[in-house]
């Protein structure tokens, strides 16, 4: 088994998160970065041959691999990037699908009999053995993961029209008129970007897209292609993953954060009471680069000056003096100074939030310094002059800028 995890994304609709990165590596939940839950699934399943592919803006994300996942070589287990290294000539990958075309090397050295091909940037709890077992059952060229959407939903996705037995029989990017469940006309089958092919009809599908005018895509034009060939293409239903510690309404959780409006969603709901995806699962520990900063700190308590934070996620090294913090995600190192207010807003590492400053619907890149009085999130025209506003108004503010009263 070799498993492949497409991480050169760019991740345009983040702007200004993906400045200077790739959007695999966008800060999530405070301590985490977006390919830490693939990478989570594939160690907590037991799978430890992985290789990450990358491209875009790819210095922090290599340096956050080779930080945060080492993987002994012992038994043969590792985690590895592969940078974009223009194996066929001076050109960067032209499809999720060219990237692994360029790299069939990676493919052929450690001679699998099974690929996977995952995305680096869903939020979700995976077994990936029990996939792995469905498609080994079957004798599939390829299995595709998918998940029951609404049906109106789907428009946005690759939706894949089944039989009752779950084979394929046509996969479509982005329909206007989603196919419907065997026996569900409400609801359709949409794409999770997760894959698993036999390593030789990898090989040859990805030869053939090469040599074919074509967008290069591993939705439009492998998947396609594979299906219409009539050979042995089958669909696993997310739903039916058992996970150990995944119960009720968690179950067949999984989120792209594709756009800022997508990212605040996932964020705020992690700050529920009760949320969806649960971080505080022993049994299935989602991992990352562990740092060393010093405890969690809160102080003041007087009428006047009083350091707290209520239903919010604060990471360690934080220290909230005397301002108040609400529905939000403070990341390692944040500095909260006195009679500051923060409400659902996300702050990336070390951001410092100055005396009398205000904070609402933002998400706030590392290093951001707040001076005196500062506000952001309260007046639309004003943060259009000077930062990102999504469709949903919430204010992106880049990394490491200074924003000054009035």
């Amino acid at each position: 088994m070799l498993n492949m995890i497409l991480a050169g994304g760019e991740g345009r609709r983040l702007l200004p998160l993906t400045r200077d990165r790739a959007k695999p590596a966008v800060p999530f939940a405070g301590r985490y970065r977006l390919i830490d839950f693939v990478l989570s699934n594939f160690v907590n399943s037991g799978l430890l041959r992985i290789k990450v592919l990358t491209q875009y803006k790819s210095n922090s994300l290599n340096t956050h691999l080779s930080r945060g996942w080492h993987i002994s070589g012992i038994a043969s287990n590792f985690i590895e990037s592969v940078p974009a290294m223009q194996n066929l000539g001076p050109r960067w990958f032209e499809g999720s699908a060219d990237a692994i075309y360029q790299n069939l090397n990676v493919i052929t050295d450690e001679d699998p009999e099974y690929v996977c091909v995952f995305s680096a940037d869903h939020i979700y709890k995976m077994d990936v053995r029990q996939m792995l077992e469905f498609h080994m059952e079957r004798d599939a060229d390829v299995t595709v993961a998918a998940r029951p959407v609404p049906r109106l939903d789907a428009r946005a996705f690759g939706v894949i029209h089944t039989d009752a037995d779950g084979r394929m029989l046509d996969f479509v990017e982005k329909p206007a008129e989603p196919p419907p469940m065997p026996g569900d006309p409400e609801r359709a089958l949409a794409s999770m970007g997760n894959y698993i092919f036999k390593a030789s009809a990898l090989i040859r599908e990805l030869t053939r897209d090469a040599a074919a005018e074509s967008a290069h895509d591993f939705g439009k034009n492998i998947i396609t292609g594979m299906v219409k060939s009539g050979g042995p293409c089958f669909v696993y239903d997310f739903m039916s993953n058992e996970v150990p510690g995944v119960t009720g309404r968690e179950k067949g959780y999984w989120v792209d954060v594709g756009t800022l409006d997508a990212y605040f969603a996932a964020s705020m709901e992690l700050v529920s009471v009760v949320p969806v995806f649960n971080l505080y699962n022993p049994m299935w520990p989602i991992r990352t680069v562990r740092q060393h900063h010093g405890p969690t700190k809160f102080v003041f308590n007087t009428d006047d000056r009083r350091g707290f934070a209520v239903d919010s996620l604060v990471c360690e090294g934080c220290i909230v003096a005397g301002g108040q913090i609400s529905r939000s995600i403070l990341s390692p190192g944040v500095r909260i100074h006195a009679w500051s207010q923060v409400d659902d807003s996300v702050l990336f590492d070390g951001v410092e939030v100055g005396r009398y400053a205000r904070v609402r619907r933002a998400i706030v890149d590392k290093g951001v310094v707040f001076e005196e009085g500062a506000t952001v999130g309260y007046d639309a025209e004003h943060d259009r002059a000077r930062f990102t506003v999504s469709e949903g108004g919430v204010v992106a503010v880049p990394k490491g800028v200074r924003v000054a009263a009035g």
